[in-house]
C-alpha cells in the first residue's frame, strides 16, 4: 500500500499549472482525458485530492508518451520549475511512481518529447538538462529561482 505523502504536495499549484498547460477542447476538438499527458496528470492530481498518497500506482507506465500534441513551451517550463520545488530531493529514496515524479514526467514528454532521467536530486536533474537542452534549461532554472 502506498504511504501518505509525508511532507505535503501543493496540489492547487500543480492543478493551476496543468490548467495553464492544457490546450482545451477549443484547440484539441475533444478532450482525450488520460490519453493526453496533461489529462493524465490532471487525473493523478484528482486522485491525490480524493486520497492523498505519495505514489501513483503504475504511474510511470501509464504516462501517454505517444501524445504528440504541441504544448506551449513556456507553460511547460514554468510547470517543471514549480514541480521541482515540490520535490523533496529524496536522493537514494527516490521512487519512480511518486506523484511529483509522474507529473514532472508528463511535462517532460510535452516539452522534450520523452521522459528524462531523475535520480532524486533537483540539482543533478537541472545540470543534466543544461547539458542536453541548454536553452530550455535556462528558462527552467530561472523560473525555479523566482
Amino acid at each position: 500500500m502506498a504511504e501518505a505523502h509525508k511532507k505535503g504536495f501543493n496540489d492547487k499549484l500543480v492543478e493551476n499549472d496543468l490548467e495553464n498547460c492544457c490546450r482545451s477542447e477549443a484547440v484539441c476538438g475533444q478532450c482525450q482525458n488520460e490519453a493526453c499527458i496533461i489529462g493524465f496528470a490532471k487525473q493523478c492530481v484528482k486522485d491525490y485530492q480524493n486520497e492523498p498518497k505519495k505514489e501513483v500506482p503504475n504511474g510511470v507506465e501509464r504516462i501517454p508518451t505517444m501524445d504528440c500534441k504541441v504544448f506551449e513551451q513556456v507553460d511547460l517550463e514554468i510547470a517543471i520549475a514549480h514541480i521541482l520545488k515540490e520535490c523533496k530531493d529524496c536522493k537514494e529514496d527516490h521512487v519512480e511512481n511518486c506523484i511529483i515524479n509522474v507529473i514532472r514526467n508528463c511535462y517532460e514528454v510535452g516539452l522534450f518529447g520523452d521522459v528524462q532521467p531523475y535520480e532524486g536530486s533537483t540539482l543533478q536533474y537541472v545540470m543534466r538538462l543544461k547539458s542536453d537542452f541548454p536553452d530550455r534549461s535556462v528558462q527552467i532554472a530561472e523560473a525555479y529561482r523566482s
